[in-house]
């Protein structure tokens, strides 16, 4: 091993950073070498910070040369925004926990380092403690026989209501929950992994509550997960309650208790572990006797990681996959017990998670025009139905946008109708409403009536936070009422002013468009201009869901090039035809099988992993590129829900198919 140490800084001058600062000193391959702070007048930071560089702001430390690495102890909303940055500025991080918000936070933060090359750890100190080694290896070994129940708090008591204070207070996420939640669900995961020899365990089922203060916080909480062997945890935090902050596994020959585990029957200096082993009636207590600082097998274990090109700690440190795991529980306990802090809501949440103004809309995707519509459009359309949370949203709408994405596909069914408002808040807090094209659609089945599309589009456009949509869609088709009562309900929209752009049928045949269009130009109506129709490489053979309609047809692609109608294409990869490339005989997913599977359609996707191997892209690149490639206006809908996807599906404009690969790929 190299001599070598990490070089590490310090953002946010509390408590927290003291412990850690004990930890660097007292570790093999760390030294600390600075600490950035906002005020670097401030009182005690010469006793706090012996000998240590003051850096004046959180940017300049991240700009200086002379660090490797930087520990984030600033409060739970600025963890996002400076893991990063700091990636954005090629340095390493060890966040302190929580990571983020949200497990979508960190799947952001996990992005930026993961295209940055960097590592990225949360700091669970307690994880790296010799002490949970020890534990799972008695886990293991079966030293109570068969995990069946576990027993896990962190809490304590700040004796009155702080409004103000970070434990409490709404704008900066304060309660139990994210302050010491994460460690007795953390201390589940991991026993529930190790009862089946995993680093980790997710719960299959999640049960929380809490009791909630004046900010909307909680002041103590439970939960309840359930996981797929057997395993049931109860968990508790608290900010107000001294909970006994004992770790109790229960087994089928007897139980463990590890008292005040956190930090290892010790505090923030050292703990020499303590592990109390109960069956038939006796004690027996193990430790580790480790005397080191408890932080310094944390900041160890980051230098060593850095050290060694990894990007995230190994088991039973916290790894990605831990992390979001972990959050994926948080998350979920908190919604359970009604929690949406107030920084998280968009008329505070202004900016892009790393905390600065959206940028301009330009980027990979080209823009184009597409009849009927004023306004430049993206070249795909982006779907995201799937998000629960403005704050979970916002973060792909803002690289969507500034990727040059403005093409938003909604609809008033969708989650009940908060794709919409998610949309309509989301809009309004960036400021991007007469930039953005915005797809809507009604009258979705069973109410395909002509008095149900002006009924539902008010409901929408109130949802949206908007007085008009761009691209207009019924959703399905109801054959029962003639052509010409949908075309005369639509140009009234049209007329009111209430839909500025094309209009048209999603899942519509072709023959229905054309009693439209001749209804339209018959009787001086607006004429239907689009279609929303599923579109792919992989013709669809059966529905996907009722009523569907596909696009893919030899007769209906040579309709569309015809009449030149602009379709904006949902499926166009597929749902994952040309991602699972297992084989032929894969029967258990009962959809693809179902809609995709037939010679025709392994023959084109045969073709498409054969010209990827040859342009160095995946199968789905070259799915997504074809729908883009069609000689008739032709905007795919694409559905990512992290980053990453986002960023691969574009991967497609990397690709300009030729008229004869696109014939080629049809065979």
């Amino acid at each position: 091993m190299t001599d070598k140490k990490i070089r590490w800084g310090i953002i946010g001058p509390g408590s927290i950073a003291k412990a850690f600062r004990g930890g660097v000193n007292g570790s093999k391959h760390g030294v600390l070498a600075a600490i950035a702070t906002r005020d670097p007048s401030k009182p005690n930071l010469a006793v706090d910070f012996p000998g240590v560089r003051v850096v004046n702001g959180y940017d300049a430390l991240l700009a200086d040369k002379d660090i490797d690495a930087v520990y984030i102890a600033v409060p739970h909303t600025g963890h996002a925004e400076w893991a990063i940055k700091a990636a954005e500025a090629g340095k390493h991080v060890l966040i302190e926990k929580p990571l983020a918000l949200s497990a979508h936070e960190i799947d952001a933060v996990f992005h930026a380092h993961q295209k940055a090359g960097t590592f990225a750890g949360e700091a669970f100190m307690y994880r790296l403690h010799p002490q949970v080694k020890q534990l799972i290896d008695l886990i293991k070994s079966g030293a109570i026989g068969e995990v069946r129940m576990i027993q896990s708090s962190f809490g304590f008591s700040m004796g009155k209501f702080q409004p103000q204070h970070r434990l409490f207070a709404s704008a900066l996420a304060g309660g139990g929950i994210l302050d010491v939640g994460g460690y007795p669900v953390s201390m589940a995961r991991l026993i529930a992994g190790a009862a089946l020899g995993k680093p980790f365990a997710d719960p299959v089922k999640v049960q929380g509550t809490a009791k909630l203060n004046e900010e909307g916080t909680d002041d103590w909480a439970a939960a309840i997960l359930t996981f797929e062997n057997g395993i049931v945890a109860q968990v508790s935090c608290a900010v107000m309650a001294n909970l006994d902050n004992v770790l109790r596994i229960h087994g089928s020959e007897g139980r463990i208790e590890v008292p005040e585990f956190w930090f290892a029957n010790g505090n923030r200096d050292q703990g020499l572990g303590r592990i109390d082993i109960i069956k038939g009636g006796k004690t027996e207590t193990v430790s580790v006797n480790e005397t080191a600082h408890v932080y310094s097998f944390e900041a160890d274990a980051a230098s060593l990681a850095i050290l060694e090109g990894r990007q995230e700690f190994t088991s039973p440190g916290m790894s990605w996959g831990d992390s979001l795991g972990n959050a994926r529980v948080l998350d979920q306990w908190r919604h359970d017990a009604g929690i949406e802090y107030s920084v998280e809501k968009y008329t505070n949440r202004l900016n892009t998670l790393d905390n600065r103004k959206l940028g301009p809309n330009t980027g990979v995707i080209p823009k184009r025009s597409i009849p009927g519509l004023k306004k430049q459009a993206s070249a795909v359309a982006l779907g995201f139905e799937d998000f629960k949370t403005f704050s979970s949203g916002a973060i792909l709408l803002d690289a969507f946008w500034e990727r040059g994405g403005n093409i938003f596909d909604t609809a008033f069914i969708y989650g009940g109708g908060y794709t919409e408002k998610l949309f309509g808040e989301w809009q309004k807090s960036r400021g991007v409403r007469e930039d953005a094209v915005v797809i809507g659609k009604g009258a979705h089945s069973p109410l395909v009536y002509p008095d149900v599309i002006g009924k539902q589009l008010t409901q929408s456009l109130e949802r949206l936070q908007t007085d008009y949509v761009d691209v207009y869609f019924m959703h399905r088709d109801n054959v029962d009422v003639p052509v010409g009562e949908f075309v005369d309900a639509m140009d009234a929209e049209v007329k009111a002013g209430r839909i500025r752009g094309p209009f048209g049928g999603s899942n519509w045949t072709k023959e229905r468009m054309d009693e439209a269009i001749a209804y339209a130009e018959r009787t001086g109506k607006t004429k239907p201009q689009a279609l929303s129709n599923n579109f792919a490489l992989a013709e669809m053979l059966d529905p996907i869901w009722g009523g569907c309609v596909t696009s893919s047809t030899p007769d209906f692609k040579q309709w569309l090039i015809d009449r030149q109608v602009t379709n904006f294409s949902w499926s166009s990869q597929a749902r994952g035809f040309f991602t699972d490339l297992a084989g032929r005989d894969k029967t258990d997913n009962e959809e693809l099988v179902r809609v995709w599977y037939n010679e025709q359609n392994f023959g084109r996707r045969d073709r498409a992993i054969e010209l990827a191997k040859q342009i160095g892209h995946n199968p789905i690149h070259v799915a997504l590129a074809y729908v883009l490639a069609q000689p008739f206006p032709s905007v795919p809908l694409i559905g990512p829900r992290r980053l990453v996807e986002l960023e691969d599906s574009l991967k497609a404009f990397e690709i300009k198919l030729t008229p004869e690969q696109v014939k080629w790929l049809e065979g």
